[in-house]
């Protein structure tokens, strides 16, 4: 089996990018290792000497460091180990055409910058606050999701946390009251999500079934038991005044466009 090592002095995203198309225009069985940070001459030495095919094994490299990259392809030369270069040529042929030396600085491709940090934030935020853990975030969410169990809330939040936006959670059931801090939010940061009751029936009994569990004997799933649920976060929804989404059958995706343009999102900036 041939092995291509994506070979990176950073992350090495952009060499596994590569290393993947490149396997995918032939059935053969080829398998890409991510290589990341090789920054010295030590490490690339180590790493070449790590392998154990040399003859079944190619190298495709984003490495910009010169003298890295420079002592890599000699030491490949030296085992008979194919190396391509993916960055070298095309950095060498827009320094001629500029007249300007490049920075070599690894990683330059993936720079990260606010909007990264801003949905790491994000993300860690939609984590730590899931199915309403804590109520003290609510206060610092941008948009606050409220309906029942398997309307999607979760997921939702996770895809909004990629965009850099902090959305919580908060389940609604009869047995319990809902945060008072929600009553003292600008109406508009929380939207709720409602789902037709035969379909979310047929979602817990599907949940139910792959956990071994009979829905018959468990109330979650019983038909007058989410009537009961549906009533109660409508009368929910309704004191709080928020926008409705109806998440039957509806794409996550279109779900949080519909979320994003409420709460006044601009996907332009990010």
């Amino acid at each position: 089996m041939l092995t291509i090592y994506a070979v990176s002095d950073s992350i090495g995203e952009t060499a596994v990018l590569v290393a993947k198309a490149s396997a995918n225009q032939f059935g053969a069985n080829i398998q890409v290792n991510r290589t990341p940070y090789i920054n010295s001459i030590e490490e690339a030495n180590k790493f070449i000497s790590s392998i154990e095919e040399p003859e079944n094994s190619a190298i495709i490299s984003t490495i910009v460091l010169v003298d890295v990259r420079e002592f890599l392809v000699q030491r490949c030369v030296e085992k008979g180990i194919n190396i391509i270069n993916v960055l070298g040529p095309c950095i060498s042929t827009l320094s001629r055409m500029i007249g300007k030396e490049p920075d070599y600085r690894p990683g330059a491709v993936w720079k990260i910058d606010d909007d990264y940090y801003k949905k790491i934030e994000a993300m860690e935020f939609a984590v730590q606050y899931d199915d309403s853990k804590n109520h003290s975030g609510i206060k610092h969410a941008d948009v606050i999701l409220v309906g029942l169990s398997r309307t999607s809330k979760t997921p939702l939040c996770l895809y909004l946390a990629n965009k850099g936006i902090k959305a919580l959670n908060v389940p609604l059931m009869p047995e319990t009251p809902i945060p008072e801090e929600l009553y003292e939010l600008d109406r508009k940061k929380i939207i709720g999500l409602t789902i037709d009751p035969i379909h979310l029936m047929e979602i817990r009994k599907h949940r139910l079934s792959k956990m071994k569990a009979n829905y018959r004997e468990i109330e979650y799933a019983n038909g007058e038991r989410i009537l009961d649920e549906l009533e109660h976060a409508d009368r929910v929804m309704r004191r709080l005044g928020c926008k409705k989404i109806d998440v039957t059958k509806r794409a996550i995706e279109d779900t949080a466009l519909i979320i994003m343009d409420s709460i006044g999102y601009n996907s332009d900036k990010k």
